[in-house]
C-alpha cells in the first residue's frame, strides 16, 4: 500500500476494530503489531459478551448496551468480509440467584430491563432446571437474552482478514506510522503513557482461564461465584477468569486457576470430567477509570488512543470502532466524558 489514511498501532481487538471500521468507510488502512494478530490480552479463550446490570443507569452501562446490541450486526459482518468465523453466538446467560436478598434484586431488575433495553432484549427470573444451568442455592435463576459470546482469537483473525479484503495491511514488525495514528497498545500503551505523563493512568492485570473439551454448542453462558463458564460453537467450553493486580509471571497459571475449575465443577458438575485442552494466562489492560480509555493524544496533533478494554473490551469493540472511526476520520467526537484520556490523567 502506497499511502495511508490511518495506521493502527496494536492487533488486538480495539486496533483490530477500529482498522476494519475505518477500512469499511473507505479509508486506507494499515494496522501495525510488533508480535503479531491477537498476540497478547485478545488473544485469550473465553470470549463472554455480557452486560452490566440494567440499574443505576449511566453513560458507561448505554455504551455498553449499544454495544452489544450492535455485535449482532457487526460480528457477523465481519464474517461475510473475511470469510473466517469469528465464533459469535446471541446465546444469552444464565446466572444463580445466590440468597433471598439477591432474588429480591433479580425481581426488581426485571423492570429495570424492560425501562432500559427497549425491548431488545429480555431479563427474566426463573426457576432452576436440571440441564445445563448452574446450581443456584435458591433454585432460582437469572436469564439474560443479552448476553453473547464469541472465539477471541478467531474474532481477531477473522478482524485480520476482513481489514485485508477491503484493501487494507496487516503487518507484523516496526512500520513508521503514516496518515492518522491510533494507538492501541494494551498493557505496554498504558505503561508509556504513565511515562509520557508522568502519572499512572492504568495497569496490567493479570487474568486465567482453562479451556474444556465438553460440547454445548449452542447453550448459554452460566455465572455463579463469579465464575463464567461459555460454551464455544466448536466443543468446547472456556471457564474464566481471575483478576490479579500483584503477580511474577504474567503468562503463567498457577493455583489460582485449579480453585477456579474446582468452583466451575462445583457450580456446573456435568464439566467433571471433561478433558482439559488448554491453560491460558495473559495480562488485560485496565484503564485508571475502569473504562476505555478514547480520545485524541494530548498535545500530540493526529494521533489518539484506544485502551483499557479490560474484561468487556469484545463486548466494548463494536461501539468503540464507530466512535474512534469517526472521530480519526470526520473529527466527530462522540465518546462519553468518562471515557475520554483526560478522565485518567
Amino acid at each position: 500500500m502506497a499511502t495511508v489514511d490511518v495506521t493502527v498501532i496494536g492487533a488486538g481487538v480495539f486496533g483490530l476494530s477500529i482498522g476494519y471500521v475505518c477500512a469499511r468507510r473507505g479509508a486506507r488502512v494499515r494496522v501495525v503489531d510488533r508480535v503479531g494478530v491477537g498476540a497478547g490480552a485478545s488473544g485469550g479463550i473465553v470470549g463472554a459478551l455480557s452486560p452490566h446490570t440494567p440499574e443505576n443507569w449511566n453513560d458507561k452501562k448505554q455504551f455498553q448496551f449499544e454495544s452489544l446490541i450492535a455485535s449482532r450486526a457487526f460480528w457477523p459482518g465481519v464474517e461475510a468480509c473475511s470469510g473466517q468465523s469469528t465464533g459469535y453466538g446471541q446465546v444469552g446467560r444464565l446466572q444463580a440467584v445466590a440468597d433471598t436478598r439477591a432474588l429480591e434484586f433479580a425481581h426488581e431488575r426485571v423492570s429495570g430491563a424492560d425501562d432500559l433495553w427497549h425491548g431488545e432484549a429480555v431479563w427474566e427470573v426463573v426457576r432452576g432446571n436440571d440441564g445445563w444451568a448452574p446450581v443456584s442455592p435458591t433454585g432460582w435463576l437469572i436469564h439474560d437474552t443479552l448476553s453473547a459470546r464469541l472465539h477471541p482469537k478467531w474474532a481477531c483473525a477473522s478482524l485480520a482478514g476482513a481489514i485485508r479484503t477491503l484493501g487494507g495491511d496487516v503487518v507484523v514488525g516496526a512500520v513508521p506510522p503514516q496518515g492518522q495514528v491510533v494507538w492501541a497498545t494494551g498493557v505496554p500503551g498504558l505503561a508509556a503513557l504513565s511515562e509520557a505523563f508522568e502519572k499512572p493512568v492504568g495497569n496490567g492485570v493479570k487474568g486465567q482461564a482453562i479451556l474444556l473439551d465438553y460440547a454445548m454448542p449452542d447453550a448459554p453462558q452460566l455465572f455463579a461465584d463469579g465464575v463464567h463458564v461459555i460454551p464455544h460453537g466448536d466443543g468446547t467450553v472456556a471457564v474464566g477468569s481471575t483478576s490479579e493486580r500483584y503477580f511474577d509471571a504474567p503468562t503463567v497459571t498457577d493455583g489460582l486457576l485449579d480453585d477456579l475449575y474446582e468452583r466451575a465443577i462445583a457450580i456446573c458438575p456435568a464439566l467433571q470430567n471433561a478433558p482439559v485442552l488448554a491453560r491460558w494466562a495473559e495480562v488485560r489492560p485496565r484503564s485508571k477509570t475502569r473504562s476505555p480509555m478514547l480520545g485524541p493524544w494530548p498535545g500530540m496533533d493526529g494521533h489518539f488512543i484506544a485502551n483499557g478494554g479490560f474484561k468487556i473490551g469484545f463486548g466494548m469493540a463494536p461501539k468503540v470502532a464507530e466512535v474512534m472511526a469517526d472521530l480519526v476520520l470526520e473529527g466527530r467526537d462522540g465518546i462519553p466524558d468518562g471515557f475520554r484520556v483526560e478522565a485518567c490523567l
